[in-house]
């Protein structure tokens, strides 16, 4: 027999819930649906940044250069596994063709927008009785040990604070007396102060909990097997935890959304990229404020009396096994910018690897589906998933209900690569 479903939520990441969180404050009732317990894929092991300093597309210019000295090299910032892929090789042409300065210029103003509203709903959510999910706003330094990698640096904060960001590059000194009790070969760096931090998991399950109590239905473990369509509008949906009829859809599977959206009529270019993270115990000499290794593209983020270090970029497709390599990558990485920390004498406590959802032009899909009233996509979110979860949600919730969005959110539309 079907279950009834106002709002049926596929993805049981940040982005999946927190629409279920913005709908449920419109009245909707909200099913969620996620393939394995909830919170298991990206929105677990990542950083944990809320990051207007990101507001840099993935493809931005210089990537290609670096991608190319990178791709084959197993223990680089950016790796490419060789095989012969289609829908790869179509990736990689559309993200060549946005590494350009005009793509950069349109997406940072947007991107530092939804950036900015997710932390102030973050703020939110923090301020809520019994909502501990490790919030701060304490920003971001980065390090640099290279002259090429303080240019770096250099630049993206001339492009940040063009952006209307507060953000400053550091000499070797100022960078030193931002470290607190660590020492670093680092000859310069930047600093960010409109990011902060928290614990992904803990805002995940608090949210997950918080929604069951006011009624709403979440079902791990439950598998999306297939769309029923009707005039227009998906009618059911069928999953291994029975059939379900609906109202309305949302597709927020991350990675696992291009089955999904091609069934539905539309080919979403998203590319599975796996990256990894390593939780340590926190030394005592750790700053408050999450630290990133500029060259290494590696975050040290503080999350209670633990330190996990986040990092690389892997194009293996839908490929959860654990490059050993990859992990050891981050490891020698922070020995070489923070020697003091002594990573090589910590327990691991955890080591984890998930599935950023990659597109072309480092921009999400947001928006309704073509040609389907009642499904919207919220997908592709790549590395800045956790940071953009909230206002992807408020987003949802705007556009379900008809109204025009807060944020001009042209550049998000699912069907720009069709």
């Amino acid at each position: 027999m079907a279950q009834d479903a106002d709002v049926l939520v596929i993805g049981g990441g940040v982005g999946g819930l927190c629409s279920a969180h913005f709908l449920a404050e419109r009245g909707r009732h909200v099913t969620v649906v996620e393939r394995r317990r909830v919170g298991a894929g990206a929105s677990e092991g990542n950083a944990g940044i809320i990051c207007p300093s990101e507001s840099i597309p993935l493809s931005a210019p210089g990537v290609i250069t670096k991608a190319l000295k990178w791709m084959f090299d197993g223990s680089s910032p950016f790796y490419i596994k060789p095989r012969l892929d289609p829908a790869l090789i179509g990736w990689l042409w559309r993200f060549a063709r946005s590494c350009n300065r005009s793509h950069v210029s349109r997406s940072v103003p947007l991107l530092c927008a939804l950036h900015t509203r997710s932390r102030e709903l973050y703020e939110q959510f923090a301020a809520r009785p019994g909502f501990d999910f490790g919030y701060h706003h304490k920003g971001l330094l980065k390090l640099a040990v290279t002259t090429q990698g303080l240019k770096e640096c250099v630049n993206q904060v001339t492009i940040h604070r063009e952006a209307g960001m507060d953000a400053v590059a550091l000499d070797a000194v100022q960078v030193g007396d931002r470290l607190g009790g660590l020492t670093s070969p680092a000859i310069g760096g930047s600093f960010l102060a409109d990011d902060a931090h928290i614990t992904p998991l803990a805002f995940v399950d608090n949210l997950a909990a918080d929604l069951q109590q006011r009624g709403m239905a979440i079902h791990g473990e439950t598998e999306v097997l297939g769309f029923e369509r009707s005039a227009g509008r998906i009618s059911s949906v069928r999953t291994t935890q029975g059939t379900f009829n609906v109202e309305a859809v949302v597709l927020a599977a991350g990675s696992w959304s291009p089955p999904f959206a091609r069934e539905l009529g539309l080919s979403l270019p998203i590319q599975p990229a796996k990256g990894y993270s390593v939780m340590v115990p926190r030394p005592k000499d750790h700053p408050e404020q999450p630290i990133q290794l500029q060259e290494a593209k590696v975050i040290a983020t503080p999350m209670g009396d633990r330190l996990r270090i986040a990092g690389t970029l892997e194009l293996a497709g839908m490929n959860e096994a654990i490059n050993h390599r990859r992990v050891q990558a981050i490891l020698n990485a922070t020995a070489r910018f923070l020697p003091s920390l002594d990573i090589g004498r910590l327990p691991i406590l955890q080591v984890w690897r998930g599935l950023r959802p990659c597109t072309p032009d480092g921009l999400p899909f947001l928006g309704h589906l073509p040609n389907l009233d009642n499904a919207i996509v919220a997908a592709g979110h790549a590395m800045i998933g956790m940071s953009l979860g909230p206002v992807t949600g408020e987003l949802v919730g705007q556009l379900l209900d008809g109204q025009a969005p807060q944020t001009d959110i042209h550049l998000l539309r699912p069907n720009r690569f069709a």
